[in-house]
This record gives C-alpha cells, sequence and structure tokens, in this order.
C-alpha cells in the first residue's frame, strides 16, 4: 500500500482542475488514494487540452480520410502524399493563455511546440503561420500583447530558421480578455520516413533527449484547460520559456539519428511534458513504461517527482530505442551538445511506474490513464443566430472611393506588414511568395513543385450563425489556396472556443463542427490534424467563436503560380461568381457605420466548388497569372489590394447596381482574375459551357481604383492608408 506523501484535500483536488466525480473516477479505478504525484499526473491526463473530454465526441463526426491521406489525426501531425516519394506533414496548435499571461514566451514556446510535433516524425519544417487575435485596439493591454506575441513569433522561428510565409492578424473586443496565438508548421519527408509515437517491444531503452528538465511550466497544460479570472497574474510561473537555438539542435540531432535505425518511437514533450509523452508512447503499443527520475537530467535542484513529471520545460523529446544502436545514438546527440539519458524502459504490465530516489511513488495502469478519461456528451442548445437585414436598413454612402479609402486604413484592413516585416520570410530561399497576398506558397526543393497554405477564419460570422461561419472558414481557406493555383488537399483546424460547460458555448461548437464536416466533403478537403482549445474565457466573457482553418495544397508547376498584383495596363478585369448583394456582417456595415449586425453571407459549396474548380483550370493552363479570391470588404478591398501590389490603377464598371453593394457586399464563391484583352472572348466561352458565371467588370490602367460617377480612390490615397495604421497604433499615435 502507498504512504501518501500529502493530503488529497477537495481545495487540492479542484486546484487540480478535477471535478470531486472526476476525483471519484479515479479512486474507483486506482482501488486507492493517489499520491500527489499520481493526482498531477492524472490531472496532466485528464485536463481539457490532453483529454479532449469535451469535444471528443464531436471530432469524431469530422471527415479524416482521403485519396491523399497518408496519415490523419491520433499523431503528431498529420500527413499527406504529395507524389515522388514525398510527403506533408503539418499542424497548429494553439498557446492562448500562455500568450495572454506572457505574450513573448507564450507565443515563443507555441512555435517552438508546433516544429517539434512537424519534425519528431521526421520532417524538416519548410514553413510556419500563424492566426493572431487580439482585444480592440483601444484596451489598455492591446498593444503590449501585439508586441510581445510578434516579437515572440519572429524570435523564435527566426532564429531556429524556418520561414513564416503567412497569417492573419485581427482585432475584437471579444479577445480583450483572452488573445488566441495559434501556430502552424509544416515539414518534408520522405514516405518511407515517417516516424509514429507507438512504442513497441518490451525491454527496450526508453531515452530522455533533447535539453534539461526545469520548473518552467509545471501545470501548464491544466492552466490552458481554464478560465481566466482576475488572479491570471500568479499563473505566469505556468508558462514555459523557449530555447529556439537548442530546438534547431534538437531538430537536427533527431533527423540524424532518424537515418541510424535507432529510433523505435519518438514523442515530443509538449503539454504536460513526462507524462503525457511517456504515457502515450505505452498506451499506443499496449505497453507499460517504467521510469527512473533519479536519471532525468534537470536543470534546477531538489526537483519532485511532481515537478518533474509535470514540467513543461522546452526543446525535449521522449524516445523508444533500439538496444544494439545506444552507443551511436548517444554519439549523435554528445555531437550536437544535448542531453541523452536513458531514464526508463518498457514493460509488459500495462503499468506507468515513477521511481524516484529508490521508491516507487506511482503505479498506474498506462491505459486507463488515457482511455478512461473522461468524455463528455455536454448538453448544448441551438445558438442564437442574428436576424436578417431589412435592405433599407443598410445605409449608403455618397462617394465609395473615399469609403475605400477609410476601409483600407481600418485596423482589420490595415497591411500587416508591420507584423510580418518582423519574421524572415525567405530563409532557406524556398518562399515563392512574401505574405500579403492570397496564400503562403514555398517551394519543394529539387523539385519544381511547391506548397500552398493559408489560415482563415471570420469570427464575425462565426457568432451570427455558427454553422454557416464554420463552412466558411473552410470554404475560404480552399478559395485561397485555389487563387494561387494550389490544388487543395487537406486541412489542419485549431478550435478556439468559450466555456464548453455553458450550453450556448457547446453549441457555438457543434454548430461549428457541423458547417466545417459539411464543407470538407464537399470540397473533398479533409482534416488530418487539429487541436481544440476551449474555456477561453474571462470573468465570463467569452472569445468569438474562433475555429481556425490552415488549408495546404499543392502546385505541381510553381512557375504557374498566380499572384494577387495587377500585370500590365490594359489587362481585363473579369469577376468570377457575379456582382454580391449580402452586407449583413460585412465590415462596410462594421467599420464605417459602426453596426455588427445581420447574417453573415450563406455558403454554397456547390457552387464554391464549381467557381474554384474553373478558376483553378485557368491557373494550371497559364492563361492567368492575376488572381484574388473576394472575402472581407468585397470586391472594393480585393481591386484595392490588387492595384496596391500592382502599383498600377483599374477602371471599373458596376452596372446599374447600388455602388455599395456592388462594391462592398462579401457573397462567397467569387474571385478576381486579370487577363490579356485577347483571351476574354475564349475564357468567357469556356465559363459559359461549364455553367460559371464570369463577366467583364473593368480594365487596369490609370492612377486610381475608378468606380466612375460612384467615386474614385486615388492608388496612393489607399496605399497611405493602408499602411499608416499599424505603425501608428504601435507607436500609440492611432
Amino acid at each position: 500500500m502507498f504512504q501518501n506523501d500529502i493530503d488529497i484535500t477537495p481545495d487540492l483536488i479542484s486546484r487540480h482542475g478535477l471535478k470531486p466525480d472526476e476525483y471519484d473516477r479515479i479512486l474507483r479505478l486506482i482501488g486507492r488514494k493517489p499520491t500527489l504525484t499520481e493526482l498531477g499526473i492524472f490531472s496532466a491526463m485528464w485536463n481539457e487540452h490532453c483529454s479532449y473530454k469535451s469535444s471528443k465526441k464531436w471530432l469524431k463526426t469530422l471527415p479524416t480520410k482521403g485519396e491523399k491521406v497518408v496519415i490523419g489525426p491520433g499523431e503528431n501531425a498529420g500527413v499527406i502524399d504529395i507524389g515522388d516519394g514525398d510527403v506533408a506533414i503539418f499542424k497548429m496548435e494553439s498557446h492562448n493563455h500562455p500568450s495572454y499571461i506572457e505574450p513573448y514566451q507564450g507565443a515563443t514556446t507555441g512555435v517552438g511546440g508546433i516544429l517539434r510535433d512537424v519534425f519528431t516524425m521526421g520532417a524538416r519544417p519548410i514553413a510556419a503561420m500563424n492566426s493572431l487575435s487580439f482585444g480592440e485596439p483601444d484596451h489598455p493591454k492591446t498593444r503590449h500583447l501585439v508586441a510581445g506575441v510578434v516579437a515572440g513569433v519572429g524570435g523564435y522561428g527566426n532564429s531556429f530558421g524556418v520561414p513564416t510565409i503567412g497569417g492573419e492578424v485581427r482585432f475584437h473586443a471579444r479577445y480583450n480578455g483572452n488573445c488566441l496565438v495559434n501556430a502552424f508548421a509544416l515539414g518534408i519527408a520522405k514516405r518511407d520516413g515517417i516516424f509514429l509515437s507507438e512504442a513497441k517491444g518490451v525491454g527496450l531503452p526508453v531515452v530522455y533527449l533533447g535539453a534539461k528538465t526545469g520548473r518552467d511550466g509545471v501545470g501548464g497544460a491544466t492552466m490552458a484547460s481554464a478560465e481566466f479570472d482576475d488572479t491570471i497574474e500568479e499563473k505566469r510561473p505556468t508558462v514555459q520559456v523557449g530555447d529556439p537555438f537548442t530546438e534547431k539542435r534538437l531538430l537536427e540531432a533527431c533527423l540524424e539519428l532518424m537515418k541510424t535505425g535507432a529510433v523505435v518511437a519518438i514523442q515530443d514533450m509538449g503539454a504536460a511534458g513526462l507524462t503525457c509523452s511517456a504515457v502515450e508512447m505505452g498506451a499506443k503499443g499496449n505497453l507499460g513504461i517504467r521510469l527512473d527520475l533519479d536519471r532525468v537530467p534537470q536543470r534546477e535542484e531538489d526537483m519532485t517527482p511532481y515537478e518533474m513529471m509535470l514540467s513543461e520545460s522546452q526543446e525535449r523529446m521522449l524516445m523508444v530505442l533500439e538496444p544494439s544502436k545506444e552507443k551511436e545514438a548517444e554519439a549523435v546527440f554528445r555531437k550536437w551538445e544535448l542531453d541523452f539519458a536513458v531514464c526508463g524502459v518498457t514493460t509488459d504490465d500495462l503499468r506507468f511506474r515513477i521511481i524516484w530516489q529508490g521508491k516507487e511513488v506511482a503505479n498506474l495502469p498506462i491505459k486507463e490513464l488515457g482511455d478512461e478519461a473522461p468524455e463528455y456528451d455536454r448538453p448544448w442548445v441551438e445558438p442564437k443566430t442574428a436576424a436578417p437585414l431589412a435592405d433599407d436598413a443598410i445605409p449608403a454612402v455618397n462617394d465609395v472611393g473615399a469609403a475605400l479609402i477609410r476601409l483600407m486604413g481600418a485596423p482589420d484592413q490595415a497591411s500587416r506588414a508591420w507584423v510580418y516585416e518582423q519574421y524572415d520570410c525567405l530563409v532557406q530561399g524556398n518562399s515563392a511568395q512574401i505574405p500579403g497576398g492570397d496564400a503562403g506558397v514555398v517551394r519543394v526543393e529539387g523539385t519544381n513543385k511547391a506548397l500552398a497554405m493559408s489560415a482563415d477564419v471570420t469570427p464575425r460570422y462565426c457568432d451570427a450563425d455558427p454553422f454557416e461561419g464554420g463552412k466558411q472558414a473552410v470554404a475560404e481557406s480552399w478559395r485561397n489556396v485555389t487563387a494561387v493555383g494550389g490544388d487543395p488537399i487537406a486541412l489542419t483546424d485549431n478550435l478556439n472556443f468559450g466555456n464548453p460547460e455553458k450550453p450556448e458555448a457547446m453549441g457555438q461548437f457543434v454548430r461549428a463542427l457541423q458547417g466545417i464536416a459539411e464543407a470538407c466533403r464537399a470540397l473533398n478537403f479533409p482534416i488530418v490534424s487539429g487541436n481544440v482549445s476551449l474555456y477561453n474565457e474571462t470573468n465570463g466573457v467569452g472569445i468569438l467563436p474562433s475555429p481556425t482553418i490552415v488549408g495546404v495544397g499543392l502546385l505541381p508547376d510553381v512557375t504557374k503560380m498566380a499572384t494577387i498584383a495587377f500585370k500590365a495596363d490594359g489587362d481585363e478585369v473579369l469577376l468570377v461568381g457575379g456582382h454580391g448583394s449580402h452586407l449583413g456582417q460585412s465590415v462596410y456595415l462594421r467599420d464605417l457605420h459602426g453596426r455588427e449586425e445581420g447574417t453573415p453571407p450563406p455558403v454554397d459549396l456547390t457552387l464554391e466548388k464549381k467557381n474554384g474548380d474553373f478558376v483553378r483550370g485557368l491557373i494550371a493552363s497559364g492563361r492567368v497569372t492575376t488572381c484574388h479570391d473576394l472575402s472581407d470588404g468585397g470586391l472594393g478591398v480585393a481591386l484595392a489590394e490588387m492595384a496596391m501590389a500592382g502599383r498600377r490603377g483599374v477602371r471599373v464598371e458596376l452596372g446599374g447596381l447600388a455602388p455599395h453593394v456592388a462594391v462592398f457586399a462579401e457573397d462567397q464563391a467569387r474571385y478576381l482574375i486579370a487577363l490579356k484583352p485577347g483571351d476574354v472572348s475564349a475564357i468567357l466561352a469556356d465559363a459559359a459551357k461549364s455553367g460559371v458565371s464570369v463577366e467583364r467588370i473593368g480594365t487596369v490602367g490609370g492612377d486610381a481604383v475608378d468606380f466612375g460617377p460612384a467615386g474614385k480612390a486615388s492608388v496612393t490615397d489607399l496605399k497611405a492608408a493602408y499602411d499608416s495604421w499599424f505603425p501608428a497604433f504601435m507607436g500609440g499615435k492611432a
């Protein structure tokens, strides 16, 4: 019988994020009171961040299989086949709570963690992206968070040597008390060189790799699974500390080690550190694990078993080793000046046993730690959806050109150059576009192929109608990949929501996932990896529902990649998908008239597929090299971005439509393309045969986005408004 090392009180149980019924479940599983170390292990494995206990039921409904899917959800990252024996390995993760508490380290370790997820599987990371959501610009904490998070993302990615090729930044009052920092990474590996986390074989060494264990991040996963309140500053010690230069050495050592045949299984030490990595490796392989903590490299004195098991110190891996390769493997890690310590062994007893100073301080059933975690069917209610706007409730403007200039200088439309210029977008030399276009594009070295990727979600749409908002997030990512010429293959997601114990918030989650699933099936765009981040609330105020989608696609020939820039005066501009009429939840209504009202634009997935396939075919044939999808701000914002990128104007014909509606409607499934005048007739004929609505709306030329009698905006004025907001805001002058 165990001698308990501390009294397990209801208060202690609560502070570990466990409900009374969950503690009762633990007592039934192990038949006795847990030790403090065991309580910490259960807390780590059964929190929301690690166990997905509120979301697992619904995640099972998502489509995860496809023709090019090699490995779907369940591993460190998803894997897709990109031909020629190559695979792309990618995933997105959140580091929301740590980044609000300590923005630099929170963002830094978010980037480091997602990079490890990718190279743990044998891939060299070649691209990173992020999706960042902050509070309203005039909130006293927003500028501090933006500065710290952006510096953290750049500081880690730049030092590690991976290009940050795109992303998104938004501002809204609902993120005032809980920013979102979602980090994405993608790597390339050979299909026959993928490494998994499933341990195999009894009596094999379990090896600790990388940096030493400290007290940073103890309890981080549990903190990430709880709401915030006014005691948030007390949580600062639970935030991890990153070291990108150590991680770079860890990458090179792991990839070198993987070539030796020494690796049986390998797992990143991420959330819940040594606990989660050891349990997952053993449980997946139907094996037990025995760890001797006295052999774990430590950077601080007098660490307890509890601290070592729950530390989230960064840049660490756990590996099951082929015994005959131990000396060779150790030599690799010593060469890279990293720790290599045999700290355990695989067993056949399905127990997770922890030895410290010769005593057994934990002895738990390993599979039940994961498999018996609570799985909740949380009560949910149909979320309230916004009422539609009456046509006469939408105010017009006298000059759409002046309105467009104002929109381009608004926080959510203004240039993100202040952000991405702090990131090295070109390191490794394979970036085919700098940020600012529809999607990031990176070449697959040694080939003519490239991968396109885009991070997207429109949280105000999801708040107004979670089902349509979920569909739209998938559709927009699919469109952005399409708009550069990529064939969309698969996606990863980061599902950011509020407190799942509130039926209204759970209803938003359920309906958004239903919308995501419907869009993925219709667009043949399966989900191969992802992350769920719940309890994004502070003092009872939840974030906007924000299911971030990163779609990944393949460009078979990168020389045919399209960009958003107008290329030459005289080119004709065609609108694919027709003029729009939907202004509910538009940035026109919000940023010019101060109203977040109406329903979001409906998403016709059949139309999305048809229009996107047509556009992609034009790009693949080499007939179109200028393309831009329409999203926030509709036709007007898309034309402004194309004009600014190409440094030339465009004359636009709106016909008999109400100018403010035609210019700013946010109807979906639409693209702008520009091409030589001699090619227009053939493309219009092809569109008619395909049943795709395409019409000529303008001609490139001049120095303004010119809507005729409805107004015009000079490219110079648009650029001044577009470029000025972010630097002014960060300089305290906005």
